[in-house]
């Protein structure tokens, strides 16, 4: 027997199979083979078609279940991950109205920041543990403001995970952690924030009905089976979006675990017991396994600036594959004699409470540098934003025991994760796993079995450990050095 999961990511939609008693990856694809295209129609905006999602989660389950020659009666059940923090709407049959104003959108950070100083900081950091910022609940008053005949027509509101369920099930559904990512859980009161809404001017009769984790949250329609090829009945069990699943796949479920990402952004993803928010560059979100009685909270530092800026240089620079690229970096001492790269050229950073700074490449020297140069300060740069965001956790009372991160671009390049460790002073776990095959575990965890999910996780994705290296000082004077350029652009932004 077999579970199927899929990640929805902005790049691509990936979809894994796993055996259902041992969790072992059967097979783990994407689609489509090139990235899928983010519209961006004005500077700072990014859409996506949600129909193009399904689109390619039809074609990535029927590919998954004829390459890895399995039965597709065997399949039990569904897990879905997905982009954080986007918006879809749709009418009353379930249409989207429009693109989907998805996480790296920033046209929504005025509506936030205006929400956060008129409610009062106190109230939104009580309920919201968050300030309303650049979230779903905020962008949906952006379309309430700018395109009041497409919001008139709105049946529902949902996050991207959302409608794939729907696309599956028929059923217009949500969960706790949806509406977390979207600003829009009361905390407090442990309910629906209806008062944002009513603040925002958004008829509450939007929000969808919200369905349990781990439980059974509808099942596939004939017809869902029919595009998809997966067999009608089955559940979806598990929904969440991509970090705390992330966190979930690398088996952080409790307090003083830390999930970290580098994929086109970077993320530190900390399991905590829930406390008031601090610090609005740190975002807090319902975990998976959250429970009135045991309330465990994700502190999310987000980095916008982070593979997206390597793959830049991949793209712009003859196109070289990334171990290339990492190997001419190993030829360059720490500190890529004085170039310095601050990496943030993806939008607005919320660990810069929304600013937008760019990207910089500094102190070239067109005698003495070359590709190497700016290949290895590229990977420095992001690691530094990461250790800077690490100290924006721990400003934030989070508790750092244990890291563990996913096999993906950043963390296979010995130069990223060596300076990474060496100057948090931690040891960082690599897994080779994905979002796609932790949702597809997760199915299983309707029987509560966390053990029996760490143990699948350990057996079968644990790669190495990076050890903080013994020799600090160039990693930390180097990480001066970028830390006083950065606090320089800032201080003119």
């Amino acid at each position: 027997m077999y579970y199927i999961g899929y990640d929805i990511g902005s790049s691509s939609v990936k979809a894994a199979l796993v055996e259902a008693e041992t969790g072992k990856k059967v097979i783990v694809l994407n689609e489509p083979q090139n990235e899928m295209e983010i519209l961006s129609i004005h500077p700072d905006w990014a859409e996506q078609d949600p129909e193009i999602w399904w689109q390619h989660i039809c074609t990535a389950t029927k590919r998954a279940i004829r390459e890895a020659n399995i039965d597709a009666s065997k399949i039990q059940g569904i897990g879905i991950s997905y982009q954080m923090h986007g918006l879809v709407i749709v009418d009353a049959a379930g249409n989207a109205l429009r693109n989907s104003i998805i996480w790296c959108d920033s046209r929504a950070v005025e509506i936030g920041n205006t929400a956060f100083a008129e409610i009062g900081e106190q109230k939104c950091m009580e309920h919201l543990l968050n300030s309303p910022g650049n979230f779903t609940a905020s962008k949906l008053k952006w379309v309430k403001e700018n395109e009041p005949e497409v919001y008139n027509k709105i049946a529902k509101y949902m996050l991207p995970g959302d409608y794939i369920a729907l696309k599956l099930t028929g059923e217009v559904t949500t969960t706790k952690n949806g509406l977390s990512e979207g600003m829009l859980w009361d905390y407090k009161e442990n309910k629906v924030a209806d008062w944002l809404l009513d603040y925002y001017g958004i008829d509450k009769s939007l929000t969808p009905k919200i369905v349990e984790n781990f439980t059974n949250q509808g099942v596939v329609t004939e017809k869902a089976s029919a595009e998809s090829g997966l067999p009608a009945g089955i559940p979806i069990v598990y929904r969440a979006g991509d970090q705390p699943n992330n966190a979930l796949a690398l088996n952080v479920l409790n307090p003083g675990e830390v999930a970290a990402t580098g994929g086109t952004s970077g993320v530190f993803y900390a399991v905590s017991e829930m406390s008031l928010g601090k610090s609005t560059r740190v975002n807090n979100f319902v975990h998976v396994n959250y429970e009135l009685e045991t309330p465990r909270v994700g502190k999310l530092l987000n980095i916008n600036g982070a593979g997206i800026q390597y793959r830049w240089l991949r793209n712009n620079m003859g196109n070289e594959s990334y171990e290339a690229m990492n190997e001419k970096a190993s030829n360059i001492e720490v500190g890529s004699e004085g170039v310095v790269v601050i990496p943030f050229g993806n939008g607005a950073e919320r660990m810069f409470n929304n600013k937008n700074i760019g990207t910089h490449f500094l102190n070239l020297n067109l005698n003495i540098h070359n590709s190497a140069h700016l290949f290895r300060a590229s990977l420095e740069g992001i690691a530094f934003s990461f250790v800077y965001g690490m100290e924006c956790l721990k400003e934030d009372n989070a508790t750092i025991n244990v890291i563990r991160a996913g096999n993906d671009n950043l963390f296979r390049s010995e130069i990223f994760s060596n300076t990474v460790a060496t100057l948090i002073g931690h040891e960082i776990e690599i897994y080779n796993t994905t979002g796609a095959v932790g949702a597809a575990r997760a199915v299983g965890l309707k029987d509560g079995d966390y053990n029996k999910f760490g143990a699948n996780v350990s057996d079968n994705d644990h790669v190495m450990t990076f050890l903080p290296l013994h020799n600090k000082e160039p990693y930390e004077t180097a990480y001066k050095k970028w830390k006083q350029e950065l606090e320089l652009i800032l201080t003119t932004k």
